[in-house]
């Protein structure tokens, strides 16, 4: 993994500078460059960045292209990892960019949707949920009401979930509108 250092992010669970640890900017996609630099008071550079692991980190993403990042989970799935870690992958391909969180096994959308549900008392079929990309995938099976944006991937509107209409136009209010049976 030591060649995919420049395309690492780890997040920590801590208040300010430090909560988001990076070796560089240079080898980020320009997209999630506009990103960091946003969000420059909470940036640490550490290099390497293996020396920022003093405590476990909420989560380690990669960001690149599309290419690198199926390389990064290629490598990823060679590690014998499965039990430990989930991977949760984002695509933009008219951007060229693809994000892969590295979480806790049992962390997810999904999980933390389930979570929040039995929390509160709510029934699974009581839940909805809307998402557009890999990532929202767990999210969505959980869901008694799962809506995928109009914007979503291929893959992710090919599964037989309603497709409400994309961020561009108002799709969450839509999906709102529909669950509600109002203004549809």
């Amino acid at each position: 993994m030591q060649e995919f250092r420049g395309n690492t992010v780890l997040t920590f669970d801590r208040e300010g500078r430090g909560s988001l640890v990076l070796e560089s900017m240079d080898e980020l996609n320009i997209s999630i460059r506009r990103w960091l630099e946003k969000n420059m008071e909470y940036i640490q550079f550490v290099s390497p960045i293996a020396d920022a692991l003093t405590v476990d980190p909420v989560q380690a993403m990669f960001c690149g292209t599309i290419g690198r990042m199926k390389l990064v989970q290629e490598e990823l799935s060679r590690g014998g990892w499965e039990q430990r870690i989930t991977v949760l992958r984002t695509e933009y391909p008219e951007r060229d960019l693809a994000m892969l969180d590295v979480l806790n096994q049992a962390c997810s959308k999904g999980h933390a949707v389930g979570r929040w549900a039995k929390f509160r008392g709510i029934q699974r079929d009581q839940v909805m949920a809307i998402g557009d990309n890999y990532n929202d995938v767990e999210m969505l099976e959980y869901a008694g009401l799962p809506f995928v944006m109009g914007n979503a991937c291929a893959e992710l509107r090919g599964r037989g979930w309603p497709i409400t209409r994309s961020n561009d136009e108002n799709g969450v209010a839509a999906a709102v509108e529909q669950a509600l049976g109002v203004g549809v």
